[in-house]
């Protein structure tokens, strides 16, 4: 069985160090499987190169970093197995600055995979609200 809980905590870690710009993004890319998808209310996008996700991933960090981010509380999650090589993970996320003060409340939808090169996120759904 797949621990995906400590898997995600792990990547919440290295996705808040490096919006606080503690660490470089490539520490952050091998948690992302390509292709990945991404779906809001504005849409969806399918990023097929390491690239492309690299690209969308710096300007979501560029626009935290510049928001005074420090870190996300997990205010609920929930992970669905949903057979031996894939799970959904919810998660409702406060943003925080470095004072403690919210920045945003969202919540999200991961479906990570575990393939060859391990547990990736293939597909991050950001709910509407």
């Amino acid at each position: 069985m797949t621990s995906w809980s400590p898997w995600f905590d792990q990547y919440l870690e290295t996705y808040a160090a490096c919006a606080r710009g503690d660490r470089e993004i490539a520490a952050l890319l091998g948690y992302y499987a390509v292709p990945m998808l991404i779906t809001s209310d504005n849409g969806v996008i399918a990023l097929t190169s390491g690239e492309e996700v690299a690209s969308v991933m710096q300007g979501q960090l560029d626009g935290l970093r510049a928001s005074g981010y420090h870190h996300s509380d997990v205010l609920h999650a929930e992970v669905i197995e949903l057979n031996s090589a894939s799970a959904l993970y919810r998660g409702t996320f406060s943003r925080r600055h470095r004072d403690g003060g919210e920045i945003a409340c969202l919540t999200v939808t991961y479906l990570l995979t575990d393939g060859p090169s391990g547990i990736r996120i293939s597909m991050l759904a950001l709910h509407g609200g």
